[in-house]
């Protein structure tokens, strides 16, 4: 078969630009939209969230020159950060702090009220998660709420903070005076934290205090000179 003529050629063409032409030009047109138009909602999405931080920050300053109760003062203004941007990394920097507060003042319901407002937050970060999770178990281990700080404990799921998880079981078991499972669950963030070489000073002396005595040879132990200088 002979190779078409360049007249047949430019028919073709022809015939093909008025069959598929204004689809073709559509879909580029459609194609043009779809990339400004992200590149719209990139760029928006990055301006919302630089104003959100930069409340965040305001809100922190704000605590800092806080005279009086802090909580009080500035509850409203972060509640309407969260109701702003109730999935967002700065709604739970703000209840964070806003805990935070609540806690220098032991007004440990006020803690846990603040951090349950983003304990099931939406955010593309897991680990802001699992430390309000470690947090509200905390403000409810303080108020006595020892099987509620279990349950949210279950939740922290990340490796992780498995061992941070851990030590706080530890610690609400302690305070339930079960210390036979407190011993267990210290000694898995114990052998955790050995296996990651993180500091582990302060586990240690909660294992002690539970009758568990570890040895830790990568821990140095001040050595005291005992030895008098001689006088002239």
């Amino acid at each position: 078969m002979s190779a078409l003529s360049e007249e047949e050629q430019l028919d073709n063409l022809k015939s093909f630009a008025k069959k598929y032409g204004s689809a073709i030009v559509g879909g580029i047109l459609i194609a043009l939209i779809a990339f400004f138009g992200w590149e719209y909602w990139q760029k928006k999405t990055l301006a919302e969230s630089q104003m959100q931080t930069a409340k965040v920050q305001q809100l922190m300053d704000d605590a800092q020159s806080a005279t009086g109760d802090a909580f009080t003062q500035l509850s409203a203004t972060a509640d309407k950060i969260v109701k702003e941007a109730p999935d967002s990394p700065q709604a739970i920097q703000t209840q964070l702090l806003m805990a935070k507060l609540a806690y220098d003042k032991a007004d440990y319901a006020n803690a846990e009220k603040a951090l349950k407002k983003v304990e099931n937050s939406k955010v593309d970060d897991a680990g802001l998660v699992q430390l309000v999770k470690l947090r509200l178990a905390y403000a409810q281990l303080a108020q006595k709420k020892f099987d509620e700080a279990l349950k949210t404990l279950e939740a922290v799921k990340e490796p992780a903070f498995q061992a941070t998880a851990d030590e706080a079981r530890g610690d609400v078991y302690v305070a339930k005076n079960d210390i036979e499972n407190a011993k267990k669950v210290y000694q898995s963030a114990w052998d955790a934290l050995v296996e990651r070489q993180e500091e582990r000073q302060i586990l240690q002396i909660k294992l002690e205090s539970v009758g568990v005595l570890v040895d830790d040879p990568e821990i140095e132990r001040p050595i005291i000179d005992t030895q008098v200088e001689a006088t002239e």
